[in-house]
């Protein structure tokens, strides 16, 4: 996360609008990039980080600086994720065992998506069949990885945002990795050339099933998705593959939307719902 300015967030939580406005802007894509990895879709990504972004700012004055603002903000942002209601995508129950299988049938369908770039539902393909994946991981683990091997945050750092001691984090992140790196040189051809799947040969199952849906594409966007696809050529790790999805911001009303929630009446008792405390550890192991 960019870091802020610690006085920035005082004048905040003391009631200065324009620095309120600026702490959310500041964090919100990062909270949503969190959310979306932890979540799949989209529309429960951003209804989220909403939910996050509103604990953040009626918190303020628990923000003791024991770390930088963007992680203090990153540990209520995975402390929400853990504990908030499943969302659609996490209703499935996907495994890796089904997911495999999935995978091993359905290449080469026969699609017709006139008037759609090919290259535009191949990176549809690819970034949902990555998030995919981690919906195979419980959230403890994906959580984990996804600080850990997707945002490549420093160890000491990651364990204190998932409120775990540095051995438990490695020992959850080893196994999460593991998990990950096995399912993707067994089944992803991206990682392995002699996988036969490829995200191209899974279009047409794609939008047979409805995961992807060429009038609506849910995560590929024209303007960055050239040169992710061009980068998919020689990725040989798992985490490079999950890390080089197209770069996601949260949607432009988020903030505005926020602020009207945070000025009307009755917020306190909002905030008063929300449990545990923002910063509180999450799990002891």
């Amino acid at each position: 996360m960019p870091a802020l300015d610690e006085r920035l967030v005082r004048r905040a939580a003391d009631g200065d609008g324009d620095a309120l406005e600026a702490v959310i802007r500041g964090v919100q894509d990062d909270v949503y990039r969190l959310a979306v990895r932890m979540l799949w879709h989209p529309a429960d990504a951003e209804d989220a980080t909403q939910e996050i972004l509103i604990r953040l700012v009626t918190r303020l004055d628990a923000f003791r600086g024991e770390a930088a603002f963007g992680t203090w903000a990153y540990r209520v942002a995975v402390n929400h994720l853990l504990t908030t209601r499943r969302r659609r995508a996490e209703r499935a129950a996907l495994s890796f065992e089904a997911f495999a299988e999935d995978l091993a049938g359905g290449l080469d369908r026969a699609y017709a998506a006139p008037g759609v770039d090919e290259a535009l539902l191949e990176e549809e393909v690819k970034v949902g069949c990555t998030q995919a994946i981690l919906l195979c991981l419980d959230r403890g683990h994906r959580a984990a990885y996804i600080v850990g091997e997707v945002f490549d945050l420093p160890s000491d750092e990651a364990a204190w945002i998932l409120g775990l001691t540095p051995a438990a984090y490695r020992k959850r992140l080893s196994r999460a990795r593991e998990r990950i790196r096995a399912f993707m040189e067994g089944h992803c051809g991206l990682v392995s050339a002699a996988n036969p799947c490829r995200c191209r040969r899974r279009i047409g199952t794609a939008i047979a099933t409805g995961r992807a849906d060429p009038a609506n594409l849910l995560f590929a966007r024209s303007g960055a998705v050239r040169r992710g696809i061009e980068e998919m050529e020689g990725l040989h790790a798992s985490a490079a593959v999950l890390r080089s999805h197209p770069e996601t911001r949260a949607p432009d009303a988020l903030a505005r939307r926020v602020l009207d929630i945070v000025r009307a009446d009755g917020l306190s008792l909002l905030a008063n719902r929300c449990s545990p405390p923002a910063g509180a550890p999450i799990e002891s192991g």
